[in-house]
């Protein structure tokens, strides 16, 4: 079964890679390795898991493991190939390019400076997780894509979030248990991330509450990266709907039911708080005053499920959660006060490598760790964590005047999503090393570099309209 299974996903793999690399190499459209990895990242450790149960191959599984940073190495030469005057490429940089620039160079630094404990291999595997969503964000202020192209992602987004939602039914009312059990996630996760199987279902603490419930997490590594990512889903559902004849609408709220009851099975209290605080964000920032009372009513529609109908076990998660009863609750504050301390012993930061969930992260060396702004801060100093904050809120910013002004329904329905997403994660970032979620992290962060690129010519053109008129 397990090299059936394997069988059909290393081909869908294998052919998505290779199409895509001849539609970057032989005809120019270097653009199109975001495709591939809007497809194939949500099944990123699904697809490691299964090759390693099936295989015992670490090499093959490394080859899995490379796909996507050879995907989008690729596109960057392709890029950077089929400029034909490089020299006079033009550098229109705005607030957001600046601060993620100054972000990525101060990482540089610290890779080469004296600093920290970890050694040089975990500082510059740490340095390319962050290096590759700069990239990511980089690709997209210079990608041009026709609507057909944007329509295309979008349906990619869609299905993933109605895949997600699937599989949680049937892992919950047809399996009985996580999808994980059967695709060799324990044992690729002992293998090579040196994680002994733990929790009540033999895989990790991550997916079941204090009481032991379960979390589900789809074909996602996590029922936190769930969470999270469909946020993403639900927010292009969102404006689709605002967006589309009425006629069709229908499918857009059926993609959006689809993301709330992926939030239900995944049972992430940050993603919830996140879930609502989005739809707040939607409403006030984009005056539409009548999500506020939807997202009211959802409330009230959760309440209601969790007094009248929830497990005694649900019952009571939502009540430890609430009043900060359960350890997760505790263990969250006791490494937000760990960070904090490192930060103001270190304001200039203790290195790379030195917090974190990242697999480079040894735990001997680890401060702090559940709260992406920390993370950096710990790592970076004050500096570093004020550099990214400034590079998230700009990115907000920007992709909401994106939005308002562009003349492109698709790229100002991209500039919503990116918007709406940065902003609902905010409370995740807090509770979790958020950017190691490749899916969420990497696609919302090209369509921030894609809406700065289109804010970018909104604001030339302003101008030469506004020189013409003098």
């Amino acid at each position: 079964m397990a090299l059936i299974f394997f069988f059909f996903i290393a081909s869908a793999v294998a052919a998505g890679f290779l199409w895509t690399v001849q539609q970057m190499v032989f005809k120019g459209k270097w653009t199109y390795f975001i495709f591939f990895l809007a497809a194939f990242l949500p099944f990123y450790i699904t697809s490691l898991s299964v090759a390693f149960l099936a295989t015992r191959s670490t090499l093959l599984v490394s080859l899995f493991q490379i796909s996507k940073e050879v995907i989008v190495l690729i596109s960057g030469l392709v890029f950077v190939t089929y400029q034909r005057k490089l020299a006079n490429y033009p550098f229109r940089l705005q607030s957001t390019d600046w601060f993620m620039l100054a972000f990525i160079g101060l990482a540089l630094i610290f890779l080469f400076l004296p600093i920290g404990q970890a050694s040089f291999i975990n500082k510059a595997l740490y340095f390319k997780s962050m290096l590759l969503p700069s990239l990511i964000y980089l690709l997209g202020r210079n990608t041009l894509l026709g609507d057909f192209e944007l329509k295309r992602l979008f349906q990619i987004i869609f299905m993933i979030a109605v895949g997600a939602f699937l599989m949680n039914l049937i892992e919950s009312f047809l399996l009985g248990t996580h999808i994980q059990q059967f695709t060799g996630y324990a044992l690729f996760n002992q293998e090579f991330n040196d994680i002994d199987p733990e929790g009540n279902y033999n895989l990790t603490w991550t997916f079941e509450t204090t009481n032991a419930m379960k979390r589900l997490g789809s074909f996602f590594s996590d029922p936190l990266e769930l969470a999270s990512s469909v946020l993403m889903g639900f927010a292009a559902g969102l404006i689709w709907f605002l967006t589309t004849e009425r006629a069709h609408q229908w499918k857009y709220l059926l993609i959006m039911l689809c993301c709330i009851g992926s939030l239900v099975f995944a049972s992430s209290r940050a993603s919830f708080a996140a879930f609502f605080l989005m739809i707040f964000f939607v409403a006030l920032v984009f005056k539409l005053y009548r999500l506020i009372g939807f997202g009211f009513l959802s409330l009230l529609l959760f309440v209601a499920y969790v007094v009248i109908f929830a497990s005694e076990d649900f019952y009571f998660f939502v009540v430890d959660t609430l009043t900060l009863a359960d350890t997760s609750s505790i263990g969250h504050v006791v490494e937000w006060v760990l960070a904090l301390d490192s930060m103001l012993a270190n304001p200039f930061g203790i290195g790379l490598a030195m917090s974190g969930n990242f697999g480079s992260v040894s735990d001997e060396l680890r401060v702090g760790g559940e709260n992406q702004f920390l993370i950096y801060g710990v790592q970076l100093g004050w500096i570093g964590m004020l550099l990214y904050i400034a590079t998230l809120f700009t990115g907000i910013w920007t992709s909401i005047n994106v939005f308002k002004n562009s003349d492109n329904l698709n790229l100002a329905r991209m500039a919503f999503v990116a918007g709406t997403v940065k902003a609902g994660l905010l409370l995740p970032l807090f509770t979790a090393n958020v950017e190691i979620y490749t899916y969420v992290s990497w696609i919302s962060w090209w369509m921030v570099g894609l809406s700065v690129n289109e804010y970018s010519r909104i604001k030339l053109e302003s101008r030469r309209n506004d020189n013409f008129v003098l």
